[in-house]
């Protein structure tokens, strides 16, 4: 059996609330978790620090959306996941980043079993 080396994961939200319950809601064994950022500036420095292979991506955020955001990151790194999560009047919003290159969508409010199953999903599709 061939084991999965660990994708490092970063969670962008301007909610610490959503981010600590994001870190510790994963049950994902091959995520291991290397930071969060409360904005799309922070978010960026962050990437540049410690590389991650996935991303959850909140998208209303102060300083810089969560848009603009994906579009920076997937230029910096075409190969990594971003999982969009939003509320669900952020869904137009939510399309723009999917076009952008993020590659799914968690509508807030969410369950544990919701995140695990985005996830999932999201590290199945790579």
């Amino acid at each position: 059996m061939k084991l999965f080396a660990p994708l490092k994961l970063m969670i962008v939200d301007d909610s610490n609330i959503i981010r600590r319950r994001i870190e510790r809601s994963q049950q994902i064994d091959r995520l291991q978790f290397v930071g969060s950022a409360a904005n799309g500036v922070e978010a960026l420095a962050l990437f540049e620090r410690t590389d991650p292979d996935v991303v959850t991506m909140d998208l209303t955020m102060p300083e810089m959306d969560g848009v603009e955001c994906v579009e920076r990151i997937v230029a910096r790194k075409p190969a990594i996941r971003i999982l969009v999560v939003s509320a669900l009047a952020d869904k137009a919003t939510a399309v723009e980043a999917i076009a952008r290159g993020a590659n799914g969508f968690l509508c807030k409010p969410f369950t544990d079993r919701q995140l695990n199953d985005a996830l999932a999903e999201l590290l199945q599709d790579g």
